[in-house]
């Protein structure tokens, strides 16, 4: 049994809540009627707008976020928290993190990986049948437009206009999505903030950090308009990076401990994913965490 103490100390937030509106702005139906969805790393959500308040909109567990996981077993495919909790006994066909490889500096964490990552002419593809990450996104997009239909009890209307990524683009046009407009999360933000505010002009710093990204902004707002002064950003450090830091850190103790590399072993990864996340949401709220792992 390994048995470690750390006091690393991380505070995050997670996303979702009221004020974090959209990512995407979606037609609904009717144009009284818009939708927004944050496709995260890790977890995604939808809101809709309307009659000028926001509805954070609950999938069909009652949660207002949904995992952005996908897993395949011999009959089904499986979306959200379904795919998640399956993943110890399905580790090779469960996918994950997937929003990560529309960059392509993924040799650092791909080791991290149970999941098998392929070349296809040139771009990373999983290998489960073979899906390229925008095929994924697009089946992740597919449940939360599900979630937003059932909610509102209107169809998502199925054809896309303008669009600014290509790769979100294309999960867009597979899923059936109607996209108005993507915008990038720490605007998103700061629109959530200042959409019923009524103020004179002024200057704010909007950060953002994800499950896979870290985003900052710079805004001004006055009656109602912004403007986005600057932005940048770390498209490679964000909360699934503290969950490698502290798995490397891990898998280099029970190797050094007990002679066992479990790099190669997808159910024991899986295992210690799921104490260094837990481990990561305690130290939101505690100063130490003690990590267990039973057995390999």
């Amino acid at each position: 049994m390994a048995l470690v103490s750390i006091q690393i100390a991380y505070n995050l937030s997670y996303r979702c809540n009221q004020n974090v509106f959209v990512s995407w702005v979606l037609e609904c139906g009717d144009s009284d009627s818009l939708i927004g969805i944050d496709l995260g790393t890790t977890y995604s959500c939808v809101a809709a707008y309307r009659d000028g308040q926001i509805e954070i909109i609950p999938n069909d567990q009652g949660n207002k976020i949904t995992p952005s996981w996908v897993a395949f077993t011999d009959t089904l495919r499986l979306v959200g928290e379904a795919a998640k909790n399956q993943a110890a006994s399905n580790a090779q066909r469960t996918i994950f993190d997937v929003k990560r490889f529309d960059d392509y500096e993924v040799s650092r964490y791909i080791n991290f990986l149970p999941y098998k990552v392929v070349d296809k002419d040139g771009s990373p593809y999983i290998e489960v049948k073979v899906f390229s990450p925008e095929q994924i996104s697009a089946m992740i997009l597919g449940k939360i437009k599900e979630t937003a239909e059932a909610y509102l009890w209107k169809k998502v209307e199925a054809y896309f206009s303008d669009a600014q990524r290509q790769a979100t683009k294309n999960a867009g046009t597979i899923a059936g999505l109607n996209v108005l407009r993507i915008i990038n999360e720490p605007t998103a933000a700061a629109i959530a903030y200042g959409l019923n505010k009524k103020c004179g002009k002024k200057s704010i710093v909007v950060y953002d950090l994800g499950g896979g990204t870290f985003d900052v902004s710079i805004l001004t707002i006055e009656n109602g308009i912004f403007e986005v002064r600057a932005t940048s950003g770390d498209t490679q450090l964000g909360g699934e990076d503290f969950n490698h830091r502290d798995m490397n850190y891990f898998i280099k103790l029970i190797k050094k401990k007990y002679g066992k590399d479990i790099n190669e072993d997808s159910k024991a990864l899986g295992k210690l994913r799921r104490e260094c996340e837990r481990a990561k949401k305690t130290l939101s709220s505690q100063h130490q965490v003690q990590v267990e792992i039973v057995s390999f």
